[in-house]
């Protein structure tokens, strides 16, 4: 217990020193190497700080560019759509003028089946397979030739005008993008260190799994721009096929009207010389026919003449048959009477004869007139078919010459929409 409560011991002033001396150089060694920690520190946080301003530099340049270059491409996108969208209305104008052209076929069409079904109601003879048929059926075929074409390029303007849309709606979707990445990127660009709102994000740095390289995007936009170029391209070279189109088939319809028409022309005019020339003919022979009349009354009339003189000489040979005896002489008179009633018997059989003639020849004629009035009425109804059904219904078709309408058969416009 005694040992328990010494004194603790008591050093030597020269320990007492050499304690203070290395108390000394311990708290000099450490206040030098807290010193160098400091300026160390110092240092180190100069470096970091004119690092991070270097780095978020470079990085707020980055964007910059970044915010230049998706301006670049939302631009080139912008006009590229702008561009499709004025080539998609006016395919979508020629579509229209197409489907009008078809609808306005219809009547020129009918009207020619209309005319070649009239004209299979001329009768007789007239019912011919001549040029105006031939012509007819060559514009209904040429019509329809024309329909199949326009059909089969209006399918090609439809396709086009959905291959546009196609188009359109990548680029107006990849348009859509590229605002939203223009939104952020350039708050992102406007971020500062003083700015409100701004935050730790956990996970932040990764690579997203649907994330695409810069070369990817690059060629996703490139390709957007391509097809773009290349439906516009197609859309332009479709719209002139579609005015040659138009144009050609425009003069082809109009050059088969006009051939129509003129061989309308030459039919009427032979047919009316055929009808004035069996006219004139059916006049000669009406003419012939009371002539012939004229001479049957004047052949019966001689023959009733000679019934006088043929009773006379009967009666004369009849009384000097009652001469008596020796009397009834033979003399010259005798043989002069014989001989008068024979002559005039053989001059009523000459009338007689001729009389039958002149009525064959009147029955001849009389058959002859009415085969000719029967061909001057087929004339006739030729003329009011092509005359007067055809010839007037086909009026209603559409100025061939352009006109103030800049029309033709069949109702196309040649006239380009631009």
């Amino acid at each position: 217990m005694a040992k328990l409560l010494q004194p603790p011991p008591k050093f030597l002033p020269e320990e007492w020193h050499i304690a203070n001396k290395n108390q000394y150089h311990r708290a000099e060694a450490q206040r030098s190497r807290s010193e160098r920690l400091v300026a160390e520190s110092q240092r180190l946080v100069d470096e970091i700080e004119k690092t991070t301003r270097k780095s978020q530099s470079d990085v707020n340049k980055k964007l910059e560019q970044r915010l230049e270059e998706v301006r670049f491409w939302k631009k080139e996108l912008d006009d590229k759509l702008e561009q499709l969208v004025c080539t998609t209305e006016d395919l979508l104008t020629y579509q229209t003028r197409l489907q009008n052209a078809l609808e306005s076929l219809k009547e020129p069409l009918h009207i020619t089946q209309m005319c070649l079904e009239y004209r299979d109601k001329r009768i007789g003879i007239d019912l011919v397979h001549d040029e105006v048929e031939q012509e007819l059926l060559k514009e209904a075929e040429v019509i329809h030739g024309v329909m199949a074409l326009l059909t089969r390029t209006l399918d090609e303007v439809t396709e086009q005008i959905r291959l546009n849309r196609s188009a359109k709606y990548n680029l107006e979707k990849d348009l859509k993008d590229k605002f939203v990445a223009l939104t952020i990127d350039d708050v992102c660009f406007s971020l500062n260190n003083n700015s409100p709102g701004i935050y730790y994000s956990d996970s932040v740095v990764r690579v997203e799994p649907h994330s695409v390289s810069l070369e990817d995007w690059l060629d996703f936009s490139n390709t957007n721009v391509e097809k773009a170029n290349r439906q516009r391209n197609n859309s332009l070279a479709l719209k002139a096929l579609v005015d040659r189109i138009l144009s050609q088939t425009a003069d082809d319809l109009r050059r088969q009207c006009d051939m129509v028409d003129t061989a309308f022309q030459m039919g009427l005019k032979e047919t009316k010389a055929a009808r004035d020339q069996l006219a004139a003919h059916l006049a000669k022979v009406m003419e012939e026919i009371a002539c012939q009349e004229k001479n049957m009354t004047v052949l019966e009339k001689a023959i009733l003449d000679q019934e006088g003189p043929a009773k006379v000489a009967h009666t004369r040979l009849e009384t000097r048959t009652r001469r008596p005896n020796v009397e009834l002489c033979r003399d010259v008179a005798q043989y002069r009477l014989v001989k008068e009633v024979g002559e005039i018997a053989q001059n009523v059989g000459r009338l007689k004869e001729a009389l039958a003639q002149a009525q064959v020849e009147l029955k001849g004629l009389n058959r002859r007139q009415l085969a000719l009035q029967e061909e001057v009425q087929v004339k006739e109804n030729t003329i009011y078919i092509d005359e007067v059904l055809c010839t007037h219904m086909r009026k209603s078709i559409p100025l061939r010459d352009g006109g103030d309408q800049g029309q033709w058969a069949g109702g196309l416009r040649p006239d380009t929409i631009c």
